[in-house]
């Protein structure tokens, strides 16, 4: 089980490793997180690594994922694009009000989501973060807590579709069984982010879990 205080060699690193390997075996034209992180870290762009490669380690099980996520502050965005864009020639540009999506243009894939800080939840994300590493780049994922509140968010969201609310669910609950010191007061926090509420509902989420009992969503 990863914890805060583990050198650089821990499950973070490693979780980044598998959830590439994996996801390189089945993605036409993968992009490596070592990729992405490289040219943001160049273009000093503070971003934190979402998604399933930046969640893995707390899972427990790294999984393959078609996109790299990654949170990028307000004002960097438009340098992270750029960059992103300048490094990847074959990626098109999709502007959202949320998310900046880069698509490969033979598959039309989405390869790299540029979260914007928009929602507080997304700003939130790049305070509450532990330092791992990608490959050889150094980078910042979200801490357990944030993790969970980044998967809380969708599970609860009306605009999801079903089949992505039970991965996050599965996620969810990997996450929790995985890691027994959760700060509860903190996750509350960050739960009320989400919505008016949220911080009550995302706790009883932990109690169920624990308790082996099933998410209702």
């Amino acid at each position: 089980m990863p914890t805060r205080a583990e050198p650089a060699e821990n499950a973070h690193v490693r979780s980044i490793a598998e959830s590439t390997f994996l996801s390189g075996l089945y993605v036409a034209n993968f992009i490596k997180p070592e990729d992405v992180v490289r040219v943001l870290n160049g273009a000093e762009v503070k971003f934190v690594l979402a998604g399933a490669h930046g969640i893995g380690g707390w899972t427990g099980e790294p999984r393959a994922t078609k996109v790299v996520d990654v949170i990028v502050e307000k004002r960097h965005v438009k340098k992270a694009v750029t960059a992103l864009v300048a490094a990847f020639p074959h990626l098109q540009v999709d502007d959202q009000s949320v998310v900046t999506r880069l698509s490969d243009r033979e598959t039309k894939e989405v390869a790299i989501d540029v979260m914007k800080p928009i929602e507080p939840l997304f700003a939130a994300a790049l305070k509450n973060s532990v330092a791992s590493r990608a490959g050889r780049q150094a980078v910042h994922i979200p801490d357990a807590e944030m993790a969970l509140a980044l998967k809380f968010a969708p599970m609860v969201s009306p605009n999801r579709p079903d089949d992505k609310k039970y991965i996050d669910a599965a996620d969810f609950i990997r996450i929790v069984r995985h890691n027994p010191a959760i700060d509860l007061n903190k996750l509350a926090s960050l739960g009320e982010l989400v919505y008016a509420g949220g911080g009550a509902e995302i706790t009883e989420m932990i109690r169920r879990v624990r308790d082996g009992e099933k998410l209702m969503l």
